[in-house]
């Protein structure tokens, strides 16, 4: 598998926005910063506060998308019409699906076994955040995660993402344990862009030992911690981080509370030094995001939803977010908290195109995530074609809100996998917006293996341009996440880079789910990998096929 030193990867992503933008002139700066899919922020960033609300979050991108948007960055996918100019397709929204073997990590430690929720044992080896990534310099996946309920931070690795290693470590003797501090949740992440090998990793820990605060770590192999000069402010607990390297800075996930109005919701703050970042004063941070009229409450409850946590990573071209929505508590069972799924394409505001579920909670007694299904830090990892999703969930106590016994499991998805549009016998079209692109090779993500696509590049009047034409296009018949599109002329697109074009997608009995244009013949997409993947080496596809 071909790969690519981290370095050339940030030389080529600078040349691609240099190529496609030149240096931002004075002007620019005062309206505010391009970014790479050409959207402009406005002068003031991060939005001003505002009111708290129920109502669901603008998309400005939606609203007013660019005249033309560059795609070099990342494979393009159809969450949202941002791409989209007309179309005949159906967008169809889909689910992660359980790995029929969970979990794939549980409490069999004795340091996990030792505490209890609400008068009753409760065994922890969870995800609560934490962060589960592949390290490239290793070759391992790599898993922080809670041992003991709200007890402590452990360590564990896996060559293969589904059996899991507890090593002892020489923290705390004899033990996995990484770092023995009193913690409610907690973030880590594998900082692939550092160049100080004494930060690579870094934790940000919700501390439960003083004054409940965001405490920062660093650490050289994830596993010894040093504790940075700078901590937080006291906050609300479910206080999260990432990492936002679109515009290279770290953002902050703050829980914030509403009593008798919208519950739990989050406060944004975001500085390009993670130190930094958490010396805001308390007024300082915006009104993000929470539920709002649009999730659906429980049929059994009918509570008004809350917004318990948000994690969010880089995918591609855009930004995931997992959404874990508090939808009531039962007096009888652990609290039912499941994962939905939102887009972002400026790092603040939220496409959230499906309310059900994507990773939800069981909702039969005896499954291992009967109660409170909660996201890890990274979101997600790329292994081959699927998307690997690791969560938390509790067994629960019949008649309790105890937690009981809480492990960790795996949620799969095919890779780019959101978001299809669909057709069946009779064909139909998608014609993208104006787009431009510095690559040669059209790639698409298609599930067809019955059916056909072809691709006609157009003019901006929606004119086909020779010789790639519908009818030059050599039909594709695949079931594939790397599919390359040809022409029978045998030309490659490199004569219309730098050129507004729009794609014209024929489809029948099939699905798309994402195209590219590639600047080599392997279908590397020079896109965010998340939490990364086996083949990666650095944040960004440069491995292709």
């Amino acid at each position: 598998m071909q790969t690519v030193p981290f370095c050339e990867i940030l030389i080529g992503v600078a040349a691609i926005v240099l190529a496609l933008f030149g240096a931002a002139p004075a002007a620019h700066a005062q309206e505010g910063e391009l970014l790479y899919n050409g959207i402009r922020l406005p002068a003031q960033w991060p939005p001003a506060d505002g009111p708290l609300s129920y109502e669901p979050m603008d998309t400005p991108w939606l609203e007013s998308p660019p005249d033309v948007i560059p795609i070099d960055v990342g494979r393009q996918l159809f969450v949202d019409d941002f791409l989209v100019a007309d179309t005949s397709l159906e967008r169809v929204h889909h689910a992660a699906t359980y790995w029929p073997d969970n979990p794939v990590l549980a409490p069999d430690r004795p340091w996990e076994n030792k505490s209890s929720s609400a008068d009753h044992p409760a065994p922890t080896a969870m995800v609560f955040s934490d962060g589960v990534f592949y390290d490239p310099q290793d070759e391992l996946f790599k898993m922080w995660y809670m041992a003991g309920y709200c007890d402590a931070t452990a360590y564990a690795t896996s060559t293969d993402g589904i059996r899991w290693t507890k090593r002892a470590l020489d923290v705390a003797e004899g033990t996995n344990l990484v770092e023995t501090t009193r913690r409610d949740s907690g973030t880590v992440w594998l900082d692939l862009a550092e160049s100080d090998p004494a930060k690579r990793f870094k934790m940000v820990l919700y501390t439960l030992e003083s004054d409940r605060r965001l405490a920062l770590s660093y650490s050289a192999d994830g596993i010894h911690w040093t504790p940075a000069p700078t901590s937080g402010k006291p906050l609300g607990d479910r206080s999260t981080m990432f990492l936002n390297p679109f515009r290279n800075v770290w953002v902050y996930s703050l829980r914030a509370y509403e009593r008798g109005g919208i519950g739990r919701y989050r406060r944004y703050w975001e500085h390009r030094d993670i130190e930094q970042g958490l010396t805001y004063a308390p007024d300082q941070p915006p009104f993000w995001v929470g539920a709002d009229r649009l999730d659906p409450p429980r049929a059994d409850l009918g509570t008004p939803c809350e917004l318990y946590n948000l994690d969010a990573a880089a995918y591609e071209s855009l930004i995931i977010g997992l959404f874990d929505i508090w939808r009531g508590q039962p007096d009888d069972r652990s609290k039912p908290n499941e994962l939905c799924i939102g887009f972002s394409r400026d790092g603040f505001h939220w496409h959230r195109p499906m309310r059900e579920a994507f990773i939800p909670v069981s909702e039969t007694y005896g499954d291992w995530n009967w109660g409170n299904v909660q996201s890890a830090g990274g979101c997600c990892l790329v292994v081959g074609d699927r998307l690997y999703f690791y969560v938390s969930g509790r067994s629960g106590v019949q008649g309790s809100k105890a937690s009981s016994v809480c492990a960790t499991g795996l949620a799969t998805l095919r890779r780019d996998g959101f978001t299809s549009m669909d057709a069946g016998d009779a064909a139909g079209t998608l014609l993208t917006r104006p787009v431009q692109f510095s690559g040669k090779y059209l790639f698409v993500n298609l599930d067809a293996p019955d059916g056909e696509l072809r691709v006609e590049v157009c003019d901006l009047d929606g004119n086909a341009i020779a010789p790639f034409t519908r009818a030059k296009c050599r039909p594709v018949q695949a079931d594939s996440c790397r599919e390359p599109v040809r022409w029978k002329s045998g030309a490659d697109l490199s004569a219309l880079a730098g050129t507004p074009v729009r794609f014209r997608f024929h489809l029948r009995r099939g699905r798309l789910y994402a195209f590219w244009v590639s600047a080599d013949a392997s279908g590397a997409s020079r896109g965010y990998v998340a939490a990364g993947g086996p083949g990666f080496t650095g944040p960004a596809d440069t491995a292709g096929q």
